[in-house]
């Protein structure tokens, strides 16, 4: 649902700001390297700003990781107001984010799910609570939970989108650790026939 690699602009289309970059080059290495294996050179070096530059925009690398946090929650709303907007149906909506986490396979496989690995190595850091982190889940959680209750489901409506996203990462969790993309395309294929079922 968040994408790591950065994308190319045209000559044509304006550069990012500096900040932009840095933000950018930041979600991909979190995602590709892991917080305590990237620095903020690294994430300068990436983004082409001066090493220097990184400190006038953040002070410390927790004020990078929450600029990531950030930045994927915004995704994530944007993704799914989009599914919303195409979608008529709760379950079409459902299957619609399966497809989209669907989509991340190979990345997923490479690197992890990157909200699940990204909250999994908040959790480890004793010096950041892990509550923003968990937002990009509850985030997720709480619109499945009102596709569920719009389909009728009621008091179980929260335990089924937990059921969804659980399902979900666990499978990106196999398919990273075996390197194995159909993995997970196989596992949203089981969960899209769950929704179905619904």
């Amino acid at each position: 649902m968040t994408d790591s690699p950065s994308q190319q602009t045209t000559s044509t289309e304006r550069r990012p700001g500096k900040r932009e970059r840095l933000v950018a080059a930041a979600v991909q290495l979190l995602h590709e390297r892991g917080i305590e294996r990237t620095t903020l050179a690294e994430i300068a070096q990436l983004a082409d700003v001066p090493a220097g530059n990184v400190y006038y925009y953040f002070k410390t690398k927790d004020e990078v990781i929450s600029a990531v946090v950030a930045a994927h929650a915004e995704q994530v709303g944007s993704a799914l107001a989009a599914i919303d907007s195409r979608s008529r149906s709760p379950k079409g909506r459902l299957k619609a984010l399966v497809n989209e986490l669907a989509g991340q396979s190979q990345i997923v496989a490479r690197y992890g799910c990157p909200l699940g690995s990204l909250c999994s190595e908040l959790d480890k850091r004793l010096d950041a609570p892990n509550f923003a982190a968990a937002q990009l889940m509850l985030m997720i959680i709480d619109w499945a939970e009102a596709q569920f209750q719009e389909l009728g489901r009621g008091r179980e409506s929260r335990e089924l989108a937990v059921d969804l996203l659980a399902a979900y990462e666990g499978s990106a969790l196999l398919a990273n650790t075996m390197r194995d993309p159909k993995v997970l395309s196989a596992a949203c294929r089981r969960i899209d026939r769950w929704i179905d079922a619904q």
